[in-house]
């Protein structure tokens, strides 16, 4: 409760943050925040003084809060399309992605890590270092481009997009049954009964989540070994040694748990990260994500979505924060006592 009541004032420092930055632009681009129709484009001036963008700074905040929180208003992207609708219709398949990719990081990441440390100098350690070092050393553009080319332009397994011409052509079709639910390829395709759709979901999520999967956990392996290699070290394993305790009792009951730790929070940056938006591999596979929608809005500097994606990272950062903190408390029940 107590790091639940903490979120709110920094999520609240987060926004003011946002805010203070805005004040670098002028009214002119600033005010596109307010209008929700492209035609009061041309009455810019009038809006920007009914909102208050010509008075002290304070009430500035206090008109662009209460667009914010109470008409849920972010303004209009460069297209004409309200910000808040954009990103929630975009948000669902970056969400889609990380679903996937997020389980099978974690698991790699863990399991290779906690092995490496408790084999150190043995294969599985010197393999571990090598995904390491080929995980933090290949850019993830290359990368993606080698798989496309690989899997896409030689084989033709795994295309880009999230769907295909016949599944767009489906959706499409007035007569077609079909009912989004989740906005997830993948899910709604299950719960219309669509397997075809939910085969040719998972055909173009396989290598982005392959490129996400293999180069975030070795970040996951890299923390995860060192922080057991380090608990491995401590006087309680020692004694627990000495106790006759065999070696997978010794790894697994007592040193693993305690190297969890800082793995723990790396994976919950990294996740919140994600969830933000994976700019480069959206890109590189035309996913249409959130991460894609912000770099091509500040590319044509369309400032309400790039603040709309600014405050959604926020929240998405103060909220992976707290559900991190829960997770120390579960693992190490001497932290709720601190």
């Amino acid at each position: 409760m107590r790091r639940l009541i903490l979120a709110i004032p920094v999520l609240l420092g987060a926004v003011i943050l946002i805010f203070a930055v805005l004040q670098f632009l002028p009214p002119g681009m600033r005010v596109s925040v307010f209008i929700t129709d492209p035609k009061q484009a041309r009455y810019w001036r009038l809006i920007a003084e009914q909102n208050g963008l010509f008075d002290p700074v304070y009430v500035q905040f206090y008109y662009w809060l209460k667009a914010l929180i109470i008409d849920h208003n972010l303004g209009l992207d460069i297209t004409g399309l309200p910000v808040f609708d954009a990103i929630m219709r975009r948000l669902p398949a970056t969400i889609e992605i990380v679903m996937y990719a997020s389980p099978l990081i974690v698991f790699i990441g863990l399991t290779l890590g906690v092995q490496a440390g408790a084999n150190k100098d043995k294969p599985i350690d010197q393999g571990s270092r090598i995904l390491a070092i080929m995980g933090t050393s290949l850019p993830s553009f290359w990368f993606g481009i080698v798989l496309l080319s690989i899997f896409y332009a030689g084989l033709g397994w795994f295309p880009p997009q999230r769907y295909g011409q016949e599944v767009l052509k489906y959706f499409s079709n007035p007569n077609s049954p079909w009912q989004w639910h989740t906005g997830l390829v993948t899910i709604d395709s299950l719960i219309n009964g669509q397997w075809w759709i939910f085969v040719d979901g998972v055909r173009h999520l396989i290598l982005p989540i392959t490129v996400l999967s293999l180069l975030n956990s070795a970040v996951m392996v890299r923390v995860t070994r060192s922080s057991m290699l380090e608990a491995l070290g401590k006087d309680y394993i020692t004694a627990a040694k000495a106790k006759g305790l065999s070696k997978k009792e010794v790894v697994n009951k007592h040193a693993r748990r305690n190297a969890l730790i800082p793995a723990i929070t790396i994976s919950g940056l990294m996740i919140a990260s994600l969830l933000t938006g994976v700019v480069i591999t959206e890109t590189v596979f035309s996913m249409g994500g959130i991460g894609q929608y912000a770099a091509e809005s500040a590319r044509l500097l369309d400032v309400p979505p790039v603040i709309g994606y600014a405050l959604l990272s926020a929240v998405v950062f103060v909220l992976s924060n707290l559900i991190v903190d829960v997770l120390y408390a579960y693992i190490d029940p001497r932290i709720r006592l601190g």
